[in-house]
């Protein structure tokens, strides 16, 4: 049997409709690959996504199934939240009372004999109303809005505040800046990123800015004609930075 394994994981939070507790649906998605690199495109796979309470080993408050296809980019997209329930009341979940982790399970082939693949914090999400973005999702009136924006990126330059919680949308190949003591983002902050079309994306650091654990290091991202590359730049800690997806 062929193996195959998850190597790229984009995830996209966003508000479909949300009630004064928390999100009633948070959008998913991954980029499957086979062992050899290349893309599982237009394949059948499952997926279990679980919601844990307080810590990687604490309670699950919530669970569900989901069967989906990938694109012709390896791409499979869900809206969490509106799978077939196995445990849990997604809209009951109190988001305000501790940290909470998404764990995810995948059956490669199509069934339900899923294998972690995934168990990550939720750090930046649009319950939090972190201080950077809470005016965005709120519309004049109260109710809670998608704002997110895509920042299109032509040419290169460094990190800003705008970039914050936002997307990075690179359709010609240029390089987004780290600059050190870039204390606009905090540490949980998010961008995601996104090369189109051939183009390549690098995420460069400098000197004194760690990416990936090594210092004044990068990232590219490497798209192909017709297809996208996607990626999340996560803030860890004073001028050190994690990207995944490349």
């Amino acid at each position: 049997m062929k193996v195959k394994i998850v190597i790229a994981l984009y995830f996209i939070f966003l508000c479909a409709g949300v009630f004064a507790q928390g999100p009633e649906k948070m959008s998913y998605q991954a980029v499957v690959r086979n062992i050899d690199g290349s893309i599982l495109a237009v394949s059948q796979v499952g997926l279990k996504i679980g919601v844990i309470q307080g810590s990687t080993n604490g309670e699950r408050v919530y669970e569900e199934v989901h069967n989906q296809i990938t694109n012709e980019n390896g791409l499979v997209s869900l809206q969490i939240g509106s799978g077939d329930v196995t445990f849990g009341d997604f809209s009951e979940i109190d988001w305000y009372n501790g940290s909470f982790f998404l764990e995810t399970k995948m059956d490669l082939e199509g069934g339900s004999n899923y294998t972690l693949t995934g168990l990550t914090e939720l750090l930046s999400v649009p319950y939090a109303l972190h201080s950077n973005t809470a005016s965005s999702l709120v519309s004049s009136d109260g109710d809670y809005t998608l704002r997110s924006k895509v920042i299109s990126l032509q040419n290169g330059r460094a990190i800003n505040v705008d970039d914050i919680g936002n997307i990075i949308e690179c359709k010609a190949s240029a390089t987004l800046v780290l600059t050190s003591n870039f204390d606009a983002m905090e540490i949980g902050d998010t961008i995601n990123l996104e090369a189109h079309n051939g183009a390549n994306l690098t995420i460069a650091g400098d000197s004194a800015v760690q990416i990936n654990y090594v210092m004044g290091g990068s990232a590219t991202f490497e798209s192909e004609t017709g297809n996208v590359r996607f990626g999340l730049l996560r803030k860890m800690g004073v001028n050190s930075y994690i990207i995944s997806g490349q």
